[in-house]
């Protein structure tokens, strides 16, 4: 399951995939008649084909709430719901135009505004298994012992086996100050133990950097695409180049995305004129959306880091910076969410996000269904978790070299070797102390 929340300033969305933050999710449904489907379509919309699709429709609704032998099986709303979502479903625009219920409109715009409440980890479904990518600084994970690579096996004493990550992540999420149970089994141990976690609000901050040991090489992450993502990396620029940095690593690997706006205003800091990207509207007219020329540019060299979880906004970025020249793509090739979302509510406060534009990299090519490809080719171990900066900052050197994060080593490779787009000198290579 993918995520997909996320709004611009003018009302449009682009799609958040890949990953789950475990934050809080904290009713009136849409209750069709149970003799007939109101025949609601109108315009030009409403055919003869439509009005008996929708008869059809309920056709089935009569039977199941007639015959159907489990009655308390039979639950209006979420017979609606599923029906709902089973029409966008049929668009095969697959994780991106959705259905979503109150609540999940209402975590959409949390997770926007980069406030939450649970247990603050990241995570991922790896060979069916739910997976912490990593524990945020501080957060009731981080305080739990949880670490990445942590396989979670039962939430609550009930398996999460069979079961989709969004699935699971409701079941973690809950209002701060209540516990949460998990089983957990760590990457290197056969042992099961349980992890007892307090919920609680946590704060997201999306932009985090640190120095690669030995080097002066800063690698900056950008976890997602959220309100004041692009000021919080101007930020961390800014520390870096005061700290002395020669050349900067970006990594966006599995960064679902975000609001659009920021996407424009991160990719403006490197980026001097032209667009950012294009969108192309339902008549097929395109339109750029221009770089802000007026926010401080950085000029250090460059590696871009991606991988299948870069979506969305962070596709915008990457596709952005490679089609200008100005960084190399390290890893591997990118979800290929290509469209615009825009939210359109109903009635009881549940919505539909349907693809209103597509959008393109600079240069006109095509991200949707297509992902942006890297420059170098580099993929993870099974197993392996990406090192980012947090684990920077308690790593030395040598613990960095056997990592075994090929991708970042990679682009620190590319880096000091003057391999990467507008390398100019040469980074020097890994000295024995840690800055």
């Amino acid at each position: 399951m993918q995520r997909k929340y996320m709004v611009s300033n003018k009302s449009t969305l682009v799609a958040l995939v890949s990953l789950f933050w475990l934050l809080v999710g904290v009713g009136c449904g849409v209750v069709l008649d149970r003799q007939v489907l109101p025949g609601t379509v109108t315009g030009a919309s409403q055919s003869k084909e439509v009005a008996l699709n929708f008869r059809l429709m309920g056709e089935a609704w009569n039977l199941i709430d007639t015959y159907y032998v489990d009655r308390s099986a039979i639950k209006p709303k979420h017979m609606t719901y599923a029906a709902i979502a089973g029409m966008v479903d049929s668009l095969g625009d697959t994780g991106h135009s959705t259905f979503l219920t109150p609540e999940m409109v209402k975590e959409g715009r949390d997770d926007l505004e980069g406030h939450f409440a649970g247990i603050g980890a990241e995570v991922r479904m790896q060979d069916k298994h739910v997976v912490i990518v990593a524990p945020m600084d501080g957060s009731p994970a981080e305080h739990a012992g949880l670490r990445p690579g942590d396989i979670i096996f039962k939430v609550d004493g009930k398996d999460t086996i069979g079961q989709t990550l969004e699935q699971v992540v409701r079941r973690i999420r809950g209002p701060a100050g209540s516990q949460v149970v998990l089983a957990i089994r760590a990457p290197d141990s056969d042992k099961i133990s349980n992890v007892t976690v307090t919920r609680a609000v946590i704060h997201v901050h999306s932009v985090s950097w640190h120095f690669l040991p030995g080097t002066k090489v800063a690698d900056v992450r950008i976890a997602s695409f959220s309100k004041g993502t692009a000021r919080d990396l101007s930020r961390a620029l800014a520390a870096a180049q005061a700290g002395g940095a020669r050349a900067l690593i970006l990594d966006l690997r599995s960064d679902p995305g975000g609001l659009l706006d920021q996407a424009v205003d991160v990719a403006s800091q490197f980026l001097h004129g032209g667009d950012v990207l294009l969108e192309k509207n339902v008549k097929g007219e395109v339109h750029g959306l221009a770089v802000d020329d007026d926010v401080p540019k950085v000029n250090l060299p460059m590696v871009v880091l991606t991988n299948p979880g870069t979506a969305s906004a962070s596709e915008i970025v990457a596709g952005a910076l490679k089609d200008a020249g100005r960084a190399t793509i390290v890893g591997q090739k990118t979800f290929g969410t290509g469209t615009v979302l825009k939210e359109f509510p109903l009635s009881d406060g549940s919505a539909l996000m349907l693809a209103v534009e597509e959008w393109l990299t600079p240069k006109g090519h095509t991200i949707w269904h297509k992902g942006i490809k890297p420059d170098h080719e580099v993929a993870l171990a099974d197993k392996v978790q990406p090192v980012y900066p947090r684990r920077l900052r308690k790593m030395t050197a040598a613990q960095l070299k056997s990592s075994k994060d090929a991708q970042l080593l990679k682009a620190l490779e590319l880096l000091q070797r003057g391999h990467s787009a507008r390398l100019s000198p040469s980074v020097e290579p890994f000295s024995d102390a840690a800055t």
